[in-house]
């Protein structure tokens, strides 16, 4: 028996992949000591990123994405952030712990 590996079953890993790499570009483009030290909290205390999945999960039942105005608001009031700040944690968390959320 052979299996046969379709498009569509790469695609969320391609999602997943294309996210991480994302959050990549955006922290090159951050100043080092800020995103750095917000991420490495994110790394030290993966609760949090689950938390914050989950408050995406529902902004994305209500039709708002991730990456919108909204969310990005919500993520840099929640957190005590910059926007700039709030959207590379918001793409290092979705492309890293919940490559789900759209």
């Amino acid at each position: 028996m052979t299996y046969t590996r379709r498009w569509g079953d790469t695609s969320h890993a391609l999602c997943s992949l294309t996210a991480a790499l994302a959050s990549f570009a955006v922290l090159a483009a951050a100043p080092a000591g800020a995103a750095s030290a917000l991420l490495e909290s994110v790394k030290q205390n993966p609760q949090v990123a689950q938390n914050l999945c989950s408050q995406l999960r529902a902004l994305n039942a209500q039709g708002v994405r991730s990456s919108s105005p909204q969310a990005v608001a919500m993520v840099a009031q929640s957190r005590n952030v910059s926007t700039q700040d709030a959207e590379v944690l918001t793409t290092y968390v979705v492309g890293l712990y919940c490559p789900d959320v759209r």
